[in-house]
């Protein structure tokens, strides 16, 4: 007599979509850090390919998400996801330990029942990865844990195609049963009766109480399956895990069992499941079902495309946008800082805080390229100077083609560096005059300058943080003086010879001016301060409160190398790094601009990124860093409550008469009736005392 077949299976092949790397990547840098805890993922499969393909189970961009659904007809697989940090832990990991751990939470759902509650847990798969993220490499190796039980699985008829049992017209009446189905067909597994015409679908739990009530009738009770192979005698993977399920479950009831692998197909707009498979398996008896092994053996790592043992690997690079590519890239850094050494880092404020450059020369250029190093996506450079031959050597976002045919204007070609450097920046140039104290304004040049100071009040209108880094003294004067009218945050740098100077402008937040009410309150919270060594962020002065005159033209009469700014090549680095890191560390302190500065070293409250100083002095050829810090000034030209009110009431008309006269800048802040109480003499010793002190 011949001997039954022996049922083979075939395995599931994993294709996984290029946007799951694309997730998974963003995942691992902001979520999962160096975490390697397993997460949940979502996998499908369906019934309803091509003949010659694989049976695939698949992962798309959205297998991640805790809240994912199947598409119709599509069944789903649960698994799990295991990340490396290091290719040499994914290299040299015990993979029959990480498989085993997976077959036990199989093992354990099936003994329990849970797998006949959700069916899709038959179809569990493991993901085990490392991601190269410099590279775009993705090293992947998909495990679909099965028992062999029973070990060998005898046929009683060979395999028989859905259409040898039933006609034409009792497939489409079945399978109009199955869109009924509802969620049991998206887990895969149900259990199928036949009564002549009519047709039932329940749930796999369902089966031995139909097939129990079924007895001595001539209703026909079969297990279903979704099936995602295309073989003509051969079922796919899910079916392993099924068949165990049914040996354990109810092998003390019946040893044989009727099994439909459901696989339609869409030809012409009409559903077909002729080529359905029709298997009869002989399971035999498990010898004691009330007392199941503790762990059953297992099988399941796939094969690679080699066809042999071992993980795959998908490189992205040169597939992915060019674009998108740098958009992560340029962000690595700065999360891989929330991974270890800043987990409270809040990137986002970073990347949507718009920033206005005033100046683009060496501050400008070095400032915009930190900016761009630590996510800012908004700049706005301005400046109406040209790049020149002297200027690319020391000034970083130009070269020797921007200094030909006269120059191009440098706010306009640092802006186009820029997003040749990263195309995702937005930042343009603009090219505007500042209006100074001590420059003239003539009836023929009213309108420009009109023009002038309507764009630099729109533009400080329209961003969060301002950068003072111009050449003169006078040129930083409308800016700090619009900065505090407007409740801006405000930074200077400034350079000398071989020091530098960093500064935040006293933050005039519109809420702690309507608490602080008075003049007299601010005075009493001054002394409160200095008892307490430390100065409030809104009471912290601004560039010229520690001057004792009012700005005005700084460059008339001079030679060459006072016109220019002469310094040591690597101090505008150093001055533009502090004034960035300036910007973040007030950003990530939770009172932001209003941050207390330390008086004498006392203990302030510290931000993610440490204390906050008001100022930053740098001496390069000391080699010495101070972080002195003061009050704002009240008879200060540049942000005292009388200047600002003397601009908000006169407007353009009070700036014109600064530009011509410093003097009336002096008469309307209180300086000049300061001078009245101190001669020159003293006043020019106390400014080199207080240079010498510095």
């Amino acid at each position: 007599m011949e001997e039954p077949s022996i049922l083979k299976f075939a395995p599931f092949s994993s294709a996984v979509d290029a946007g799951f790397w694309h997730k998974f990547t963003q995942l691992k840098l902001d979520v999962l850090h160096l975490s390697e805890d397993a997460i949940p993922i979502t996998g499908y499969y369906v019934n309803s390919d091509a003949p010659g393909l694989p049976s695939r189970l698949g992962v798309e961009y959205d297998a991640l998400d805790k809240n994912k659904s199947p598409s119709k007809w599509s069944c789903s697989a649960v698994g799990t996801l295991i990340n490396t940090n290091t290719v040499e832990e994914f290299r040299n990991r015990d993979k029959q330990e990480i498989l085993k751990a997976s077959a036990t939470v199989l093992w354990d759902a099936i003994i329990s029942n849970s797998a006949l509650e959700n069916p899709s847990i038959l179809t569990s798969f493991l993901m085990f990865t490392f991601a190269d993220l410099k590279k775009y490499h993705y090293y992947y190796w998909f495990a679909f844990p099965a028992f062999t039980l029973p070990k060998t699985i005898p046929l009683i008829k060979q395999p028989r195609c859905l259409s040898a049992i039933l006609t034409d017209k009792q497939i489409a009446l079945l399978l109009l049963a199955c869109e009924g189905l509802g969620t049991d067909v998206h887990q895969g597994f149900f259990t199928f009766t036949q009564y002549g015409n009519e047709f039932g679908i329940h749930p796999l739990g369902d089966y031995p109480h139909i097939r129990t009530a079924a007895r001595g009738t001539d209703k026909d009770v079969f297990l279903a399956f979704s099936d995602p192979c295309t073989l003509p005698h051969n079922p796919g993977w899910p079916l392993r895990n099924l068949l165990t399920l049914v040996a354990l479950k109810w092998s003390n009831l019946w040893s044989t069992h009727k099994i439909l692998c459901l696989r339609i197909r869409i030809r012409n707009g009409i559903k077909d499941a002729t080529h359905s498979l029709v298997l009869e398996v002989d399971l035999g008896r498990i010898d004691d079902p009330d007392n199941p092994p503790d762990l059953p053996p297992f099988l399941g790592w796939e094969k690679n495309e080699r066809g042999k043992m071992g993980p795959r690997m998908v490189n992205l690079s040169a597939s992915m946008d060019p674009t998108k590519l740098a958009e992560s890239a340029v962000d690595l850094n700065l999360k891989l800082m929330r991974w270890r050494v800043a987990p409270q880092l809040d990137l986002p404020i970073i990347q949507n805080t718009r920033c206005l450059l005033l100046g683009s020369g060496t501050l400008g250029c070095s400032v915009a390229r930190c900016l761009l190093a630590w996510g800012v996506r908004h700049m706005t450079l301005l400046d109406s100077g040209k790049v020149s031959y002297s200027n690319p050597v020391r000034q970083n976002l130009f070269t020797f083609k921007d200094c030909l045919n006269s120059g191009k204007y440098k706010a306009l070609a640092a802006a186009e560096a820029l997003a040749e450097i990263y195309p995702r920046v937005n930042c343009k140039g603009v090219v505007v005059n500042i209006p100074m104290p001590g420059h003239t304004v003539s009836e023929s040049l009213e309108q420009q300058v009109r023009g002038d100071v309507a764009t630099l009040e729109q533009l400080i209108d329209e961003h969060d943080v301002i950068f003072l880094l111009m050449d003169s003294r006078e040129s930083r004067w409308l800016p700090t003086l619009l900065g505090a009218a407007k409740c801006k945050l405000v930074l200077t740098a400034a350079l000398g010879f071989d020091s530098y100077l960093v500064i935040r402008h006293g933050f005039r937040c519109k809420e702690k001016q309507r608490e602080e009410g008075s003049a007299g309150s601010k005075a009493s919270e001054r002394n409160f301060t200095a008892l307490r060594g430390c100065i409030p962020g809104n009471l912290l002065g601004c560039y010229f409160c520690n001057d004792v005159v009012a700005p005005g033209d700084s460059t008339h009469d001079r030679t060459l190398d006072q016109q220019c700014t002469v310094t040591r090549p690597g101090v505008s680095y150093l001055a533009a790094a502090h004034v960035t890191e300036l910007m973040v560390s007030i950003l990530q302190h939770p009172d932001r601009g209003l941050a207390e500065a330390s008086l004498n070293d006392a203990d302030v409250k510290e931000g993610v990124l440490g204390p906050v100083p008001h100022s930053i002095r740098g001496f390069l050829g000391r080699h010495k860093l101070l972080t002195p810090a003061s009050t704002a000034f009240q008879q200060c030209s540049g942000c005292s409550d009388k200047v600002i009110a003397a601009y908000r009431e006169g407007g353009f008309e009070f700036l014109v008469k600064v530009f011509n006269s410093p003097a009336y800048l002096e008469e309307v802040s209180g300086l000049s009736e300061l001078h009245q109480c101190v001669d020159d003499s003293q006043i020019w010793e106390l400014t080199d005392s207080e240079e010498e002190a510095e």
